[in-house]
């Protein structure tokens, strides 16, 4: 259902843009006959500025999990208390641009601070290109104010940590191909009288790309002994598959850095002056209270441009 949204709410940009141009079209036609039809031009041109603009970046968004769900890790840092309460204030920040974009937002965990604030908290954005965008924000935030919790009013440098990473579906297939497998009949072992012990009744399975051994010989029947270590051998592929795409997720995260001073992104500054500027792509913003509302999108179009300029840069070297 949710990839039917997306691809209708796709048709309908497409729908959208082809009666814009042709709007776009009648126009300029229009304005060489009567110059008072450029207001209607440049209007226009402003309503369909932006379905172009997110259209641009989502071009960007070729990664492998691009268009997957997105969880959202939010954990206080150096900085005690005022660090518990910056990580507040940047899960009510992520929580507005999700309300802004039309994102649906669970919030799977959050864990209140004894004096103000979050030790941490945990959030599944789900939408189409979530974690495109949102890999934007992954790394360490860094705020600068007076703080509201000292008495003598001193400027007081807090750090918190933001880690996002793509849902990854857990329904995995198991498919056995026949020829990867070994299967060795034998007479079972054990109490069970004469005709357990001399018939072959028993099974083993041997699993040659990944050297599995699973065996049988609980039942009379070879036929259902076979059937449960075939069972056992899913069973066991399965945990294999679902370690290797825990392992893949962990490489997709990359390593966890120290919450503090050195390894930010992105600094917000609330005194002496008010201003926000991200360290990878130099965008800044002076208008602190409209970020912090949830008003991120110049800085994840920033990133997203920056980001496939250094992958270009990078493949050319």
């Amino acid at each position: 259902m949710r990839r039917q949204r997306a691809v209708e709410a796709k048709l309908a940009c497409d729908a959208f843009l082809g009666e814009a141009a042709e709007e776009l079209e009648v126009l300029i036609e229009l304005i060489r006959d009567d110059p008072e039809g450029e207001q209607e031009l440049v209007a226009t041109l402003a309503r369909v500025r932006p379905r172009l603009e997110r259209i641009e970046l989502e071009t960007k968004m070729t990664g492998e999990h691009d268009r997957a769900n997105a969880y959202v890790e939010i954990h206080p840092g150096a900085g005690g208390t005022d660090s518990a309460d910056w990580a507040s204030m940047l899960l009510r920040m992520y929580l507005k641009w999700c309300e802004h974009r039309g994102f649906e937002v669970e919030i799977l965990d959050t864990q209140e601070a004894e004096e103000a604030g979050i030790k941490s908290a945990t959030l599944l954005v789900r939408g189409e290109y979530a974690y495109g965008y949102l890999k934007a924000e992954n790394g360490i935030h860094r705020l600068v104010r007076i703080s509201p919790f000292d008495a003598n009013a001193r400027r007081q440098t807090s750090f918190a940590s933001v880690h996002t990473y793509p849902e990854v579906d857990e329904e995995v297939t198991v498919e056995i191909d026949e020829k990867d497998i070994r299967i060795d009949r034998f007479c079972s072992s054990g109490p069970g009288g004469q005709g357990v012990n001399t018939t072959y009744s028993a099974v083993r399975l041997t699993h040659l790309p990944t050297n599995i051994v699973v065996s049988c010989q609980n039942e009379r029947s070879q036929i259902k002994n076979l059937a449960t270590a075939m069972k056992v051998l899913k069973a066991r592929l399965y945990e294999l598959e679902l370690a290797r795409k825990e392992e893949e997720l962990e490489k997709i995260k990359g390593p966890k850095k120290d919450i503090s001073w050195g390894h930010q992104i992105r600094s917000y500054v609330l005194h002496p002056y008010r201003m926000v500027k991200d360290l990878r792509t130099d965008h800044e913003v002076g208008d602190t209270d409209r970020v912090l509302n949830g008003d991120l999108d110049g800085f994840i179009e920033a990133y997203l441009k920056w980001s496939a300029t250094s992958s270009v840069t990078a493949t050319e070297a």
